[in-house]
């Protein structure tokens, strides 16, 4: 048994064009150790994994260093200089990836068993017949259940968990070494990450698998790696043992990274950011105190409402394709203040946020506005349709790639106010821009300009363009690096005191909950198991599904 590092990586140098991505990069990774590497997006954290694994873009470049390979089975790979033929060997033989989006990683027009099976048959003697026998081990090893439906199941049928196992499989199911995991649980639900996280763990002992963990989670790099490096803009800032960096984070840039997380023990005024280590500034650490939100009135009312998806096969019978999605919802959402509305995925979030901004019909009961009925007609209203605004999760998909940023808003604006000249909307535009910290002359740019930060921000300049009281914001900061999450948070509360704004906060991550929301409502199955201030109901949850969320926290 060789002693040397499984990986080993010297000073690697990438660039796409005349832009260094990635900057004098070393790493070292042994035998059943697990490495995390942490930073923002555009750090160089990917596109290192992709170069190590020959998968670099054609704009990209690796300009200088080594990357060698040397296996227990006594194979030794430069990687840096392979050929197509060695890359056979290397990926998925002693070097397995699991990439961020499974459904974006799985091929939607065939099922998911024969997509391992291909895999697994890739292995030198290994027949069709023995490689979906190898296929069905590997689901029943990564904990699928029902393996034989799962195996002839398209990924559209499947959960994000159930995706997220199967990419597992797929990368595992020719036995490497090493195992690359790029952000695997990103915008998994908090129970779903914990199962995925517990059987990397079980599966890295138990086959003494390196793993190369990449995320900005860094609850999750606490939890599960032994080293960590930090990298930002392509540059290795910090490295060392996790328990260590953890605890006395050396570098500005690391501390900032650690403290912008919201804690889940107390409730901030306001998030620390990387700038406040970076200026040497004393960061706000104030606790804030919970307003009374009993003695709000309420703007928005859900009376037994309910949502089916499906329709009936009879008007006394149910089909058994109909899904209930939200079933005798009642709840407050009081003026100015944040209700929190947390769950699984498929408990109904989205749902109830849909509902109430009229993208969804209610199938039963009703939805009041300040104490008056509102029907299906009342949303053809455009005075009252400007009223409710909703922020989605994906910033990118939200925004029309072919429209600038400037006109994103103007169209909005045109719409609720005509009256205004085009000089007018345009001035709107540029203050809505201002205000939410992005510059005037970012107007005129495209979406894909900016990073996912800036898009969320933009996201929310134009859902502010028709002077809203309510605005649905629905997981919008869940896809953002922690550093990013913590500046656009502060945004929000920072809105909400200066317009009186009120939410509708949806999010699956309980620490985010703890710091935006006054009270609190927790779905499960189209149902509302828990409500109430959300301090308390945080503190002392009193349903086993309430618990069982908290648990999950890493």
């Amino acid at each position: 048994m060789t002693t040397q590092p499984l990986l080993s990586i010297r000073g690697l140098r990438i660039a796409f064009g005349t832009q260094e991505v990635v900057s004098d990069f070393s790493l070292d990774i042994n035998r059943g150790e697990r490495v995390g590497l942490v930073g923002e997006s555009g750090s160089g954290k990917s596109v290192s994994a992709l170069a190590t694994m020959g998968l670099l873009p054609r704009t990209g470049n690796r300009t200088a260093g080594t990357i060698q390979l040397q296996t227990a089975r006594g194979g030794v790979y430069q990687l840096d200089n392979s050929q197509e033929k060695d890359w056979v060997k290397v990926r998925g033989h002693s070097i397995g990836m699991i990439f961020q989006e499974p459904m974006h990683s799985l091929n939607p027009v065939f099922r998911c068993g024969p997509q391992i099976a291909e895999a697994a048959a890739l292995t030198d003697g290994v027949t069709l017949k023995e490689a979906k026998a190898i296929t069905l081990k590997w689901m029943v090893r990564v904990g699928l259940k029902d393996v034989h439906r799962i195996y002839q199941a398209f990924p559209h049928q499947l959960s994000g968990g159930q995706k997220q196992r199967i990419m597992i499989a797929m990368a595992l199911c020719r036995n490497p070494e090493l195992l690359i995991a790029d952000e695997p649980t990103t915008a998994l639900d908090l129970r779903i990450q914990r199962q995925i996280i517990d059987l990397l763990t079980n599966l890295s002992d138990e086959l003494n698998l390196a793993v190369w963990f990449i995320s900005h989670d860094l609850g999750i790099v606490r939890s599960f790696t032994d080293r960590v490096v930090v990298m930002r803009k392509g540059e290795t800032l910090e490295k060392g043992p996790t328990s260590v960096v953890f605890a006395q984070p050396k570098h500005p840039y690391t501390q900032g990274l650690l403290a912008c997380r919201p804690p889940m023990d107390k409730r901030l005024w306001r998030l620390p950011v990387i700038s406040d280590f970076e200026e040497d500034t004393m960061p706000d650490v104030r606790i804030q105190s919970v307003s009374n939100v009993t003695k709000k009135d309420p703007l928005v009312q859900l009376v037994n409402a309910s949502v089916i998806f499906g329709r009936r096969s009879s008007w006394f019978k149910r089909s058994p394709n109909q899904v209930i999605a939200m079933h005798g919802i009642n709840i407050d959402i009081p003026h100015g203040m944040t209700t929190g509305l947390v769950g699984e995925s498929g408990s109904g979030k989205t749902t109830m946020g849909r509902s109430i901004v009229g993208l969804q019909a209610l199938h039963s009961g009703y939805m009041s506005w300040n104490g008056k009925r509102i029907t299906p007609h009342t949303y053809t209203d455009q005075r009252f349709r400007q009223k409710i605004q909703m922020i989605f999760q994906d910033p990118y998909a939200s925004l029309n790639p072919r429209q600038t940023v400037g006109q994103a808003i103007t169209e909005v604006l045109a719409i609720y106010f005509p009256e205004w000249s085009r000089h007018q909307r345009m001035a709107r535009a540029v203050s809505l821009l201002e205000q939410v910290g992005l510059q005037a002359d970012h107007q005129s740019r495209l979406p894909h300009q900016f990073s996912g930060g800036q898009r969320q921000r933009i996201c929310i300049a134009r859902a502010l363009a028709s002077e809203p009281e309510l605005i649905v914001c629905d997981e919008c900061v869940s896809a953002l690096d922690v550093s990013v999450q913590a500046q656009v948070l502060n945004l929000l509360k920072q809105i909400q005191e200066e317009l009186n704004l009120t939410y509708l906060f949806i999010s699956h991550d309980m620490s985010v909950i703890r710091f935006m929301a006054d009270q609190l409502a927790v779905m499960q199955n189209g149902e509302i198991k828990e409500k109430g201030k959300a301090d308390d109901l945080l503190d002392n949850p009193q349903h086993p599904y309430t618990l069982s969320l908290l648990d999950a926290v890493i």
